[in-house]
């Protein structure tokens, strides 16, 4: 391949996920709008008029938002690659810093910082005028700007350590450098699982030992019923935040922890918070976990290997709009590193389906595995009041929902928990 041909085949990529995602989201928003009016038949009793209009008219602003953001991002992206903004940053930090690792590092420090400082205005609009609108902001906006500090002091503990090891090994560790930092990476994967709910997560919000006593003794029970060992059921403090509730798992081992948003606590019943609770377990006892931690393996492997292949090919650095720096050796490595990093979204939304059918069958069997040990009807109120409580719309696109969208639409989602509760109850 030559660099004009690789040129076209990006830029075609880039127009055509362009074209579709806005259709998609069209289609999306003009769905929305159809069905406003009145609660779908199945959920006509269990979501008011007012709560289905508030998550129509929520969702559509999200939507309207994300359209918007659609064309600065392509915007943005061609910015940093075929109109020179990389080159730019590339020659002013090597003219400056000269050959060798504290260019590397610092070209990494610059892209990130830039990167920020773009996304800034959107994550704030996001925050205090459509959350603020919807009536789900808690933050002040020096909570937001302390939460900012924070995770930059993150990214830089964690991430430059790790990218200083990939720059290392693809200069000194020979062919085989791109399995050492497969390798690198899957440990630090796990690591993080450890790391994040004991060490980070504390620094944003409080976690307590779930207080109340009769719905501990109820989730330990559904525990032990179902042979799950974790130490720890924790509520954290989200409302500061955000009105948007959530349960999850953090940790690994012994170091497992249940937790719950003090939003989702007081808004759900015990047997609610029992079925959703079941639905979660479902994904560990049927390893759903764990074959998504191998699936990131294997797919970290392919990752490194085509970068591999990547760093050491013209065409790939000039149909990107970057002239390769041939003074010293390897110092390509970090662009071919941060250009890897721009171009994935451009080629992998036409395949996002097929990643949606496998995270829905996991859904699906996640619920089955509830129903099973806990109760169908509490799971399916629990679900209504969570999209509710959220502004969820029970009424998405189809054809945009498989293409966004991880979970089953409500509406599909609920009709197999009626007709597993049919199954048992026949």
């Amino acid at each position: 391949m030559n660099s004009s041909t690789f040129f076209v085949l990006f830029i075609g990529f880039l127009l055509t996920t362009l074209i579709l995602k806005v259709w998609l989201n069209t289609r999306h928003i003009r769905h929305i709008q159809r069905h406003r009016a009145q609660v779908p038949p199945a959920f006509a009793s269990k979501i008011s008029l007012e709560a289905h209009q508030k998550a129509a008219d929520y969702t559509i602003a999200k939507t309207k938002f994300g359209l918007i953001l659609l064309f600065v991002n392509a915007v943005v992206l061609l910015g940093f690659t075929v109109f020179g903004g990389l080159q730019w940053l590339s020659t002013t930090l090597f003219a400056a810093l000269g050959p060798g690792m504290w260019y590397q590092m610092g070209l990494l420090v610059a892209f990130s910082a830039v990167s920020s400082l773009i996304d800034l205005p959107s994550d704030y609009y996001n925050q205090f005028v459509l959350e603020e609108k919807f009536g789900f902001n808690r933050m002040s906006l020096q909570l937001w700007l302390t939460d900012m500090v924070k995770n930059t002091v993150i990214g830089a503990v964690t991430g430059l350590p790790l990218f200083w090891l990939f720059l290392t090994f693809m200069a000194k560790a020979g062919d085989l450098w791109w399995v050492y930092a497969a390798c690198v990476t899957i440990g630090f994967m796990f690591l993080m699982q450890v790391l994040w709910p004991a060490v980070f997560m504390p620094w944003f919000n409080k976690f307590e030992p779930m207080k109340d006593v009769a719905l501990k003794t109820r989730l330990e029970s559904l525990m032990q019923r179902v042979g799950f060992g974790a130490r720890d059921l924790f509520e954290m403090d989200g409302s500061k935040r955000s009105g948007h509730g959530n349960a999850m798992f953090v940790g690994m081992g012994s170091k497992k922890r249940i937790v719950f948003y003090d939003t989702l606590m007081a808004n759900l019943s015990h047997g609610e918070i029992e079925a959703i609770l079941a639905h979660e377990l479902g994904h560990f006892m049927l390893k759903h976990v764990v074959k998504r931690l191998v699936y990131m393996s294997v797919f970290m492997f392919g990752i490194f290997f085509l970068i591999n292949y990547l760093k050491n090919q013209l065409w790939f650095y000039e149909g990107l709009g970057v002239t390769p720096i041939l003074i010293g050796e390897h110092q390509n490595d970090v662009m071919a590193l941060l250009l890897f990093s721009l171009i994935p979204q451009v080629f992998s939304f036409v395949f996002s389906p097929l990643l949606s059918i496998a995270s829905r069958k996991q859904e699906y069997e996640a619920d089955a595995f509830a129903a099973e040990h806990a109760s169908a009807d509490e799971l399916i109120s629990g679900l209504v009041k969570t999209y509710e409580e959220n502004a969820a719309t029970v009424t998405p696109d189809p054809l945009r929902s498989k293409f966004y969208d991880s979970h089953p639409p409500a509406a599909l989602r609920i009709a197999h928990l009626e007709a597993l509760r049919g199954a048992r109850a026949s």
